[in-house]
């Protein structure tokens, strides 16, 4: 039994319920403001596109910050760094839930995602070191679950909590949490050795923060700016371009870098993070897409939505249970093969919704995208970083975690600065044919509630129009995803099988997911 095991033994169920409430209060924020971005955006005066800076300022965040979580575990110790970001976390929740403005909501979240990017490798660092080897598996399978809950928890709970009260509890919800996980981890966890010695490359940890920055605040700020008809967006990629090249310099040219240029020399590992770019991008996007159209377009209260929605997640949770029994077994470019074309075949199926979509469909579709991706995500893991050494796999899981956010910030940015600008393409095509000489006026039944001579005769147009230009760009959306999930097959032919399969394989998609 190791030192750290033996320290946790006594406690080592009150340890783990505490840290999996940390985890599980992070896991739930993925998805538990999703359902509730309606009611933010008419709260807090936003625009479609600004509204989706509440989604990708906490991923932006969250994603800087998890590379150094290594370091700072090192130097400042495990459980006090645990302390702070649960505390941490806790606080900006609160912040989020008292915000009046859109600019307030945003740093709040930003806050959130700076103290939440530790808590989930965190967790996990904190269980394997109060198990045994022989109960780490199992302490991994049970923390996963919990993990996989939040997907399935948060958009019920996002939808329950706003009807009832008020999307500000969407964030309250994490006050109770965080109280017990502080309390719980600050009585019952002792702390690990500290490293005063560590060293962090904080101008490659500074560039590349800024750079990622720079280049998400550009697209979310785009669309809203004319792109590069704007100064602001102009000075925002020059700053973005500039510090991303000083990463580079910088990187190929010391001794320790913060992120090794030999790790991309691996195939496999560099396959895999531009396939956690893209799973995330499509991830992400079509949960930031779904509740908006559930409501606004279907007319589902905000309940209903977050029950419809909540059954995808069951589908990844199932999909996971198996995979994970799976992984070792059979090879894993079949399983990350069959994960694509069920998400592709789920995205061309979305292309062809419109409001009248039964809500069964809807649930089905749901589940068997959640399929899809819970095919992806074990896996990936696995061939992304079996193939590295022991001494390099914390910083490959970093970089592939990066790597993942930022593709979900990017494809959220994405997908909904396109929806905006094809609604406003299509409404200006559609209206093209709104005119006092087309014959389908004539009508009686259509003169009557849409004449385009009278003042609420067009203003009844008008909506009609608008409701078919947005039904036409979410369909331009989901096309999108299909063709960037499809797009990523022939980097199956990249990957290698690992040099020793099976348990060892098995053991660490349960550690990374």
């Amino acid at each position: 039994m190791s030192e750290e095991a033996h320290a946790g033994g006594g406690n080592r169920a009150a340890i783990t319920i505490c840290v999996i409430l940390a985890t599980v209060m992070q896991a739930l924020d993925t998805t538990i403001a999703n359902v509730a971005l309606p009611y933010m955006q008419g709260s807090v005066s936003a625009s479609q596109d600004e509204i989706a800076w509440v989604l990708t300022s906490y991923i932006v965040a969250a994603a800087i910050m998890t590379p150094p979580v290594g370091y700072l575990s090192a130097r400042f110790g495990v459980k006090r760094l645990l302390l702070v970001s649960i505390c941490g976390f806790t606080v900006a929740s609160m912040l989020c839930g008292m915000a009046q403005s859109l600019v307030q909501i945003v740093l709040f979240r930003v806050l959130q995602g700076v103290f939440g990017a530790a808590l989930v490798p965190l967790s996990q660092t904190t269980l394997m070191n109060i198990n045994t080897r022989e109960r780490q598996g199992s302490a991994m399978a049970l923390w996963g679950m919990a993990v996989m809950a939040g997907p399935v928890l948060g958009p019920v709970l996002g939808g329950w909590l706003t009807s009832a009260y008020s999307w500000r509890f969407v964030f309250y919800i994490n006050l109770p949490i965080g109280i017990l996980a502080f309390l719980g981890v600050m009585t019952f966890l002792s702390e690990t050795p500290r490293n005063r010695s560590a060293k962090l490359d904080g101008f490659g940890f500074a560039t590349l923060s800024i750079a990622i920055a720079a280049f998400q605040i550009m697209l979310d700020r785009g669309e809203e700016m004319d792109w590069f008809g704007s100064t602001e967006i102009i000075i925002e990629a020059v700053v973005a371009a500039a510090a991303f090249y000083l990463f580079l310099v910088h990187t190929f040219t010391t001794r320790n870098p913060f992120v090794r240029p030999s790790l991309f020399k691996d195939p496999n590992f560099t396959a895999g993070v531009i396939f956690a770019a893209v799973v995330g991008l499509t991830y992400y996007a079509s949960l930031a897409l779904q509740p908006p159209y559930l409501q606004e377009l279907m007319g589902y209260p905000i309940v209903t939505a977050g029950l419809v929605m909540g059954p995808r997640g069951i589908g990844t949770m199932g999909a996971m249970m198996v995979v994970g029994r799976l992984v070792g077994r059979v090879d894993t470019r079949a399983l990350l093969g069959m994960g694509l074309v069920t998400t592709g075949w789920t995205f061309s199926l979305m292309t062809g919704w419109t409001p009248a979509v039964a809500a069964s469909t809807v649930v089905w579709v749901g589940v068997v995208q959640g399929i899809g991706l819970g095919f992806l995500f074990v896996p990936l893991s696995v061939a992304t970083l079996s193939t590295l050494s022991a001494a390099e796999r914390a910083e490959g899981a970093g970089i592939y975690s990066l790597s993942r956010n930022i593709g979900s910030s990017v494809g959220i940015s994405i997908v909904n600065s396109l929806l905006t600008q094809n609604t406003q393409i299509n409404h200006a095509s559609i209206s093209t044919f709104v005119t006092p000489t087309n014959p389908g006026f004539g009508a009686p039944d259509v003169a009557r509630l849409w004449n385009p001579l009278s003042a609420a005769g067009r203003a009844a147009l008008d909506a009609v129009v608008t409701r078919q230009a947005q039904i036409i760009a979410y369909i331009d959306d989901y096309k999108l995803l299909m063709i960037a999930t499809l797009a990523v097959i022939p980097l199956l032919m990249v990957f290698r099988r690992p040099p020793a399969a099976g348990a060892a394989s098995a053991d660490l998609a349960l550690a990374m997911e």
